[in-house]
């Protein structure tokens, strides 16, 4: 017997299930907050170099003061880390003859000013990681995702190798909140072991807000039948099945314990796998690069999810929009999932992400309607892509190494989601690279796609030998 035969004895998808997906929602509720929180914490306003006070300033406005004191760049606006040597008076009387020699420009000395009209404080601000220190203000979310990766791995291993709710009760005095984060940064900017914390924070956010928010789950969520048979602890997984069939309203269900015991897997007594099991064998190994591969599809959905500005919107009805696309985003891939199949909804959501990315570097900048609805419709595919990639992954593998499995791909994808926020300082190469980057890592990660198996209406593997058998 296999085990997609046993749901079907105990009343297949029911309200039992029904209340386990809301349950396990509700915990996802507060989760974007803290992977998105970098692009209102790490927000940068318009900045100009602090000008100190002269004699000579006495009688002229602000603009004024401005003008002979800070370069322009070719569009009239002014620079953000730059400022004259000294006073430039000639530009009073005709402010495009600006200076041709760059003798009389120098890097910001004073210090910054920041437009508060948006943002009362940010790091950036708060800390002037603006201009040469602009990486250091990337690189937090940098730190975050880092943190993150670690979580994915080791609770990946963790859920296979013991009892996940034991972790999830280990886990709920753990919860770190948004100001968290910023406090602790801001408490060791110049500690050394800044980024341990900074790393700590993100692998907590990863394994506790997640299970600890909404601690009641714990009490309804089961373990995994499934993942309990594989492991040999028949018992248990019968008393979930019982309690699952009744509320199903299949009364009638009377499988012994022994004949759970039958469920085919391939897992021995005593047995356990790890990472290196999922490269140990030829099929397993090229589903593990290949799955591994598709780390694109958190570094596009991430670079844009962190790039709200450009489109013709502001900051708070970009995040907003980009929000609300999710939603059909999510409603579309059910059906397309199901329609032409996982790995083709995996391949062209990614591949056309990046061309939405693509696109909009062609688009000229003045067309502000057309930008954001290319950007918006990418935005809704990275999501198709990302929320494909979970159903995807997680019926690639055999039972016996499904969290191994799911731990792998999860790292894999932090690293693209950890690389995501770095790319945006290529500009300082090319203005247009980072797009650029974020075009093509997601269009050649789309394309791996295809070398994957299909898994549409085929029965899920419960151990190696079902992997290796079938192709």
């Amino acid at each position: 017997m296999k085990f997609e035969d046993l749901l079907l004895e105990i009343g297949g998808f029911g309200r039992f299930q029904i209340l386990i997906l809301f349950v396990l929602c509700l915990a996802r509720i507060n989760l974007p907050m803290h992977f998105l929180l970098h692009s209102f914490l790490a927000a940068t306003p318009s900045h100009h170099c602090a000008i100190p006070h002269q004699e000579a300033f006495v009688n002229l406005t602000m603009e004024e003061i401005l003008l002979i004191s800070i370069p322009r760049e070719p569009d009239g606006t002014f620079r953000s880390c730059e400022m004259f040597s000294q006073p430039q008076f000639h530009l009073l009387l005709n402010s495009s003859l600006q200076p041709e020699n760059d003798s009389v420009i120098q890097n910001c000395q004073h210090g910054w000013v920041y437009d508060h009209s948006q943002f009362t404080s940010t790091i950036s601000t708060q800390w002037d990681l603006v201009c040469e220190q602009r990486g250091l203000n990337q690189a937090t979310a940098t730190f975050f995702f880092i943190g993150v990766t670690i979580g994915a791995v080791v609770f990946g291993y963790l859920s296979d190798r013991f009892d996940t709710l034991i972790w999830r009760l280990f886990l709920q005095g753990f919860s770190f909140n948004d100001k968290a984060f910023t406090n602790l940064l801001k408490s060791h900017r110049e500690d050394p072991l800044s980024l341990a914390r900074a790393m700590y924070v993100g692998w907590k956010t990863r394994s506790a807000n997640r299970n600890a928010v909404f601690s009641p789950r714990t009490r309804w969520v089961p373990e995994s039948a499934r993942w309990l048979i594989a492991n040999g602890k028949v018992k248990q997984a019968h008393k979930h099945l019982l309690r699952c069939a009744r509320m199903n309203g299949m009364k009638d269900f009377a499988l012994s314990p022994e004949a759970l015991r039958m469920i085919t897997t391939d897992k021995k007594p005593g047995e356990s796998y790890s990472y290196i099991s999922l490269f140990r064998t030829p099929v397993l190994r090229k589903i593990s690069l290949c799955s591994g591969a598709v780390f694109g599809v958190a570094f596009s959905y991430y670079g844009m999810s962190m790039k709200l500005t450009g489109f013709g919107l502001n900051m708070y009805l970009s995040q907003f929009v980009f929000g609300i696309i999710e939603i059909p985003a999510k409603m579309i891939v059910y059906v397309l999932v199901n329609r032409i199949g996982r790995r083709q909804s995996q391949a062209w959501s990614l591949i056309l992400t990046g061309l939405c990315i693509g696109a909009n570097i062609i688009i000229p900048k003045s067309f502000t309607s057309l930008r954001s609805v290319v950007a918006i419709t990418g935005k809704g595919l990275s999501e198709a892509a990302f929320t494909t990639v979970f159903l995807y992954t997680s019926e690639l593998y055999p039972t016996v190494l499904r969290q191994n499995g799911m731990g792998y791909t999860s790292f894999t994808a932090r690293i693209g989601g950890a690389l995501a926020p770095l790319v945006f300082l290529l500009d300082d190469v090319w203005r247009s690279l980072p797009e650029v980057t974020y075009c093509g890592v997601a269009v050649c990660c789309g394309s791996v796609a295809f070398l994957l198996p299909e898994t549409l209406n085929v029965r899920l593997p419960e151990g190696i030998e079902d992997i290796e058998k079938t192709q």
